[in-house]
């Protein structure tokens, strides 16, 4: 509608600079702090020097690259299964949305964590490291993710384990997204994903430099900032109902590019 094309409802020519977190400040205190603050006030933040390598990040985004330039036939071979009813697999571009509209956009879906959960039917055979390059990733990414759920979890008041407790503990479940938004010829009047905020706990977005990423500010959608090797932290809406709405899950959209 006129109202949510991107052109028209985007706040041109300011870059919205969400907090940015160094995560190897040796004050522990300050970076609990910064990010309990963010969570409170914007519900996204992006952290650096994560721990993350970024060979490791390099090489998730190759062979997920590579696998949505296969031929249509070879990514359906781990499509989504409409009958098992499962979000696993992969799904192509303008497929119906919740209440009519549909994104601009072709994703992949599948567990990575914890080892009991996956299903490698529905992980891409081709290109063949693959399967290495997501394992690797989600070695890495295990340790991002409790060292947010502690200082979220201190940043309410709580002893450090309690947030992840909540949220599952040892049985949450990590999912891997991979969003792939073609060549639109129209970007002023689509969009790659509609606004929502993250069902999740946490989100860990891995972005690249093709600006995309919106978040609504103030009553205006701004783009944001892309930082070469930061992550992006979106708040979940269960971590928001987690800490009673202390938290707010962040209100997002994807805009999408003609190139």
């Amino acid at each position: 509608s006129e109202k949510e094309q991107p052109a028209a409802t985007t706040l041109h020519g300011v870059v919205l600079e969400v907090p940015v977190i160094d995560m190897s400040d040796p004050e522990e205190e300050k970076v609990v702090e910064r990010i309990a603050e963010a969570s409170r006030g914007w519900g996204i933040f992006q952290v650096v020097n994560h721990g993350i390598p970024d060979e490791v990040i390099r090489e998730l985004q190759r062979v997920g690259k590579e696998f949505f330039e296969l031929p249509q036939a070879e990514k359906e071979a781990v499509a989504k299964d409409p009958a098992g009813g499962s979000i696993e697999g992969y799904g192509t571009s303008l497929q119906k949305d919740v209440d009519g509209k549909r994104g601009w956009v072709d994703h992949l879906f599948h567990r990575i964590w914890p080892p009991s959960t996956v299903n490698y039917k529905f992980w891409p055979k081709n290109p063949p490291s693959y399967r290495d390059a997501n394992e690797e990733y989600a070695k890495k990414l295990l340790e991002v993710g409790d060292r947010l759920f502690r200082s979220l979890s201190i940043g309410l008041g709580l002893e450090a384990h309690e947030l992840k407790e909540g949220a599952g503990g040892e049985d949450i479940i990590h999912l891997l997204k991979i969003n792939y938004y073609p060549p639109c010829p129209r970007p002023d009047l689509a969009l790659g994903v509609v606004a929502h905020t993250d069902m999740s706990a946490i989100t860990i977005l891995v972005p690249n430099e093709v600006q995309g990423l919106q978040v609504f500010k103030d009553e205006h959608w701004y783009d944001v900032k892309y930082i070469p090797n930061a992550l992006i932290i979106h708040i979940g809406d269960q971590i928001e109902i987690l800490s009673n709405g202390k938290y707010k899950s962040v209100y997002h959209r994807t805009t999408v590019d003609k190139e």
